[in-house]
């Protein structure tokens, strides 16, 4: 164990917490804490940590074979449970969030088979574009959250491409916008599109993401 691996095992360590935050009444309640406000600092501060253990193993000369395994798995657990406490406040669409898992399942398997064969498949970089995607689609959507309420008319189905405009609180948000008089139920709005955007681009991140890892243990299988 080292720094770097330490960082990694605090990352795994919030995950439990970020779901007690949001699934119970326990920041309001004991902290008196906005759970949504909270959340999204344990979250900031989990996914920080992504950045600086991976930083802080390559400047310090600290890469180890245990810090390669446990980073990917880290950051599904903590992508993982926060879409999944998504979806169970309505937050998120389930399919998107299926197909992203069902992602991590796919790489963990190839990387499981590849460490069985004595090969470490490292976090490639469109692994890590995925993750920073979930990241900002996350943070957006705990914001669309943060006050309990639906932000938008059609709350829970997906915003129309062409048309999302024409939703009245979007409308609104984006007349507020122009007249520089943003209220909290603004930013709620701002939060719901820029997190249903983020997760299309987490599905596709994802898939691409998907593609280049089964190209990488591919490639591996056929040096052996």
């Amino acid at each position: 164990m080292n720094l770097p691996n330490y960082l990694t095992a605090a990352r795994i360590l919030l995950v439990p917490i970020l779901v007690v935050i949001l699934l119970t009444p326990f920041s309001e309640a004991v902290l008196g804490i906005n759970a949504y406000t909270l959340a999204i600092v344990i979250f900031m501060v989990a996914s920080l940590t992504d950045f600086l253990d991976g930083h802080l193993a390559r400047r310090r000369n600290q890469v180890s074979d245990l810090g390669k395994l446990l980073d990917p798995i880290a950051d599904k657990l903590l992508v993982s449970a926060a879409l999944i406490v998504l979806v169970e406040k309505e937050l998120a669409p389930a399919w998107a969030v299926v197909i992203i898992i069902g992602r991590e399942f796919i790489v963990t398997g190839l990387r499981s088979v590849a460490a069985a064969g004595g090969v470490i498949i490292q976090a490639q970089m469109s692994g890590k574009i995925k993750m920073w995607a979930q990241c900002v689609a996350i943070v957006a959507l705990l914001v669309a959250g943060a006050n309990g309420s639906h932000p938008v008319s059609n709350f829970g189905q997906q915003l129309p491409l062409i048309t999302f405009w024409e939703v009245p609180e979007v409308r609104r948000a984006l007349a507020d916008l122009v007249s520089f008089s943003v209220s909290s139920e603004d930013w709620q709005v701002f939060g719901y599109i820029i997190g249903r955007a983020g997760l299309w681009v987490s599905v596709a991140t994802s898939l691409w993401s998907m593609t280049d890892y089964i190209r990488y243990f591919a490639a591996t299988k056929k040096a052996d």
